[in-house]
């Protein structure tokens, strides 16, 4: 299954406890999709977020975040991972 890195941008910062909240309602939307969020890393002061997410294709990491809670990523990434 190929893994993709997407990356929100928001503007005034942002918390990580909201972050927690939307990753929580994407782990309940992701089943649908064939999709399965991994991890996130959150740089609160910046309002920039990253998650790590197995899917069939970036349409689906895109349609799980809309549909569970609606912030979408700026852009997705289709990476490899290495040590």
């Amino acid at each position: 299954m190929p893994l993709f890195m997407d990356v929100h941008h928001l503007d005034g910062g942002v918390a990580l406890g909201d972050v927690a909240n939307a990753h929580k309602a994407d782990l309940e939307k992701q089943g649908a999709h064939d999709v399965s969020y991994l991890r996130y890393w959150v740089d609160e002061g910046q309002g920039k977020i990253f998650c790590l997410v197995e899917a069939p294709s970036a349409d689906a990491a895109h349609t799980v975040h809309r549909q569970a809670h609606g912030l979408v990523a700026d852009a997705i990434y289709q990476v490899q991972e290495g040590s």
